[in-house]
């Protein structure tokens, strides 16, 4: 049957949930309606789910073309407006210096408002603001997924908490980490697979509310602590855009010679 896709996710606010769609535009800056906004705290520290499990039970829309914001609250107030350009801030994106500008608008209000903490929405001006050009796309087989589910001796694990942009199928258990320094024609893209994903306290999250009720770091250190791999507890890998194009489930998955 081959490899093909099986699943996209994506969110333009990171840290609020990852939801399904049927087809992305991928070009060198990955999905403009992916994790083009972040939120900062006083300090203008990067917020996200790990920090605050509440985002996760958010849904947010984006429409590049429109330049059109949906935030949807848990109780079902929604905010849709134009997105307003403030001044520009240097933020604190993980260990690095990341200049973004503050968006205007309901959103800090209302975000602050949720979660009881100082927080303002800002856009990112950077390229790939996780890991650069080198890691604006993911991905994940259907087949690690499955694995890392007997681990947990569950009969499967949801792929967004993960938060992965590409799910696949048609490989064995952890073969995607041999692409690392290979490329891939994924649907109408060519990908250059750079590096493994590092995983961090975030995935221990449901997926919808943001609980922790999954120890999934315990889990990958039982059978994946002692493996090479460009980052520590490896699940799933990331790499660049080389060619830009469309990519939707069903789609071929393809390792170029």
């Amino acid at each position: 049957m081959g490899i093909s896709v099986t699943g996209l996710s994506i969110t333009p606010i990171k840290g609020t949930r990852v939801r399904a769609v049927h087809d992305i535009r991928l070009d060198r800056f990955g999905v403009r309606e992916n994790r083009r906004f972040y939120v900062i705290d006083h300090r203008d520290h990067l917020v996200n789910g790990k920090r605050l499990g509440e985002l996760t039970a958010l849904v947010s829309a984006y429409d590049h073309e429109r330049r059109r914001l949906r935030l949807e609250f848990p109780d079902g107030t929604v905010l849709e407006d134009t997105i307003g350009n403030g001044p520009l801030v240097k933020t604190r994106f993980f260990s690095q210096e990341s200049l973004a500008r503050l968006v205007e608008g309901p959103w800090s209000d209302a975000l602050t408002g949720y979660s009881g903490h100082p927080l303002r929405l800002v856009e990112a001006q950077s390229v790939g603001v996780d890991r650069g050009m080198a890691g604006v796309a993911s991905l994940i087989s259907r087949a690690s997924l499955g694995r890392l589910a007997r681990e947990a001796d569950r009969d499967e694990i949801d792929c967004r908490r993960f938060r992965m942009l590409i799910e696949i199928d048609g490989i064995d258990a952890h073969d995607e980490d041999r692409w690392v320094g290979q490329t891939t024609n994924v649907g109408d893209a060519t990908i250059r697979w750079r590096g493994h994903v590092g995983r961090c306290l975030t995935t221990s999250r449901d997926p919808d509310s943001g609980d922790i009720d999954l120890p999934t770091l315990d889990m990958l250190r039982n059978y994946r602590a002692e493996l090479e791999s460009t980052e520590p507890l490896p699940f799933g890998i990331y790499g660049e855009v080389l060619e830009g194009g469309t990519v939707a489930v069903g789609d071929r998955v393809a390792v170029v010679q």
